[in-house]
């Protein structure tokens, strides 16, 4: 499964934990101003803001799982099965196929509002790439500095989300988490406090217990807490040396390690984890055998060539070995 957070502090930031039991291979890919995006049903757009993120790149066409256009609008893809439901051709609204939604927002908008906007005229079109690769199921989180918004296409219809958390993870649905957190309303950062019995005088014996009932374990609902928990909570300076890592360490805190979820003869992982400052359009990751940060700068390319442009991620371990 994934986890996605937007954070601010001097810039803004946005990015992910893909979490998966297999990889396609994907790449940093920069997508040029006039790149042509053909849609299935909307036409061409040739001439759009440049984009960064990660991507599986098939026939030149970018795959993005997560993104950044030089506006500073994001967006990421995470999974949701057995709730995301795409929809037949609808004659009063966009029709978008799912592996096209991210260039159609990226494309089209600057801010999450103008997204919002967008959206509420688009229908999520049961669409596939190719016989090969058919529509996943998916539902979607949009950032800018100031909001964030979640996009769930469901069998109950389109449902736009104002996300006051910052997190978004996998099913249920949005509705769900939003439930979920008043259950975690008590928990702090601050030391415990008795509130069991006015009768009883008992002691916290250690540093911590404000915050006890944060959940843990790799389920959806629980990486959305802890997350939430450590994005609204934990502090940081205002210096890209400060806020890169701090970003890395709040996924750092739901990422998943190999063996301990199963699936099917498989086990899923954090393949790698993203940080894009989206003042900067610089694109930091790491991955699961590579756990140092590399960072691709989109502004180092040239934004107004026709081409995509793909960085293979430096996934091999790699040590600073000191001594005489």
């Amino acid at each position: 499964m994934c986890t996605a957070i937007s954070f601010k502090t001097r810039d803004h930031y946005f990015g992910r934990n893909l979490d998966l039991e297999f990889s396609y291979n994907e790449t940093v890919t920069v997508t040029p101003r006039n790149y042509p995006f053909k849609f299935r049903c909307e036409g061409e757009i040739s001439s759009h803001p440049a984009m960064i993120g990660m991507a599986y790149v098939q026939d030149g066409y970018p795959l993005y799982y997560d993104c950044t256009n030089e506006y500073g609008l994001s967006m990421a893809g995470l999974n949701f099965p057995g709730y995301a439901d795409y929809k037949e051709l609808s004659a009063d609204k966009h029709n978008v196929a799912p592996f096209e939604l991210i260039p159609w927002v990226m494309c089209r908008c600057r801010t999450a509002a103008e997204a919002k906007k967008l959206l509420e005229k688009t229908n999520i079109a049961a669409i596939n790439f190719s016989e090969a690769l058919p529509a996943s199921p998916l539902h979607w989180m949009i950032s800018d500095s100031e909001r964030s918004v979640v996009v769930e296409s469901t069998a109950e219809g389109l449902k736009l989300h104002d996300d006051p958390f910052n997190v978004m993870t996998n099913n249920p649905p949005f509705d769900y988490h939003l439930l979920n957190m008043s259950n975690y309303m008590n928990c702090t950062r601050e030391e415990a406090v008795s509130r069991f019995s006015d009768r009883l005088e008992l002691k916290s014996f250690s540093r911590g217990m404000g915050s006890f009932g944060i959940p843990g374990d790799l389920s959806s609902a629980s990486r959305f807490v802890k997350a939430a928990f450590t994005l609204l909570n934990s502090e940081c300076g205002e210096t890209e040396e400060e806020s890169v890592p701090h970003f890395f360490h709040i996924l750092g805190s739901v990422d998943q390690q190999k063996g301990c979820c199963r699936v099917g003869k498989k086990f899923e992982y954090t393949i790698y984890s993203s940080c894009c400052n989206t003042d900067k359009g610089i694109y930091y990751y790491n991955t699961y055998d590579n756990p140092a940060v590399h960072a691709v700068d989109m502004r180092r390319e040239d934004l107004d060539a026709r081409e995509v442009r793909s960085y293979a991620l430096k996934d091999k371990f790699e040590a600073v070995v000191e001594g005489e």
